[in-house]
């Protein structure tokens, strides 16, 4: 049985912007400067490489859905990362907190030779 995974309340998901809204973005919540970049931006850069005829006027097209493909994985990513993390048990947890403190103590470092052997 698979759980749902809310990470926006749906009376807050109205107030997201439409650019997360229309990919359907669960995990990334870009903001609306974020989402203008995204979008905007990437017609704008689109539109600015066509002018100076470094790419095809396909370009306009393709690369604000690239941008938005790229957005759409890094979400899709961030859902398998917390998924497989709620899956690690609690003990699992724990274990590996206390391996990675640092452990402090004291060594014993004998100063006098052992004995039968001859110092040089």
């Amino acid at each position: 049985m698979t759980r749902p995974w809310p990470t926006v309340p749906t009376d807050e998901q109205r107030y997201r912007p439409l650019y997360a809204r229309v990919l359907g973005l669960r995990f990334v919540n870009p903001g609306g400067v974020l989402c203008f970049l995204f979008f905007e931006g990437a017609v704008a850069l689109a539109v600015l490489l066509a002018l100076a005829e470094l790419v095809s006027w396909w370009a306009v097209l393709v690369l604000p859905t690239v941008v938005a493909a790229m957005v759409k994985l890094n979400d899709v990513v961030a859902e398998m990362v917390i998924r497989t993390a709620a899956q690690v048990p609690e003990q699992e947890r724990d274990r590996f907190r206390r391996q990675m403190e640092p452990v402090v103590g004291r060594a014993r470092v004998p100063t006098a030779p052992p004995s039968g052997r001859p110092s040089h």
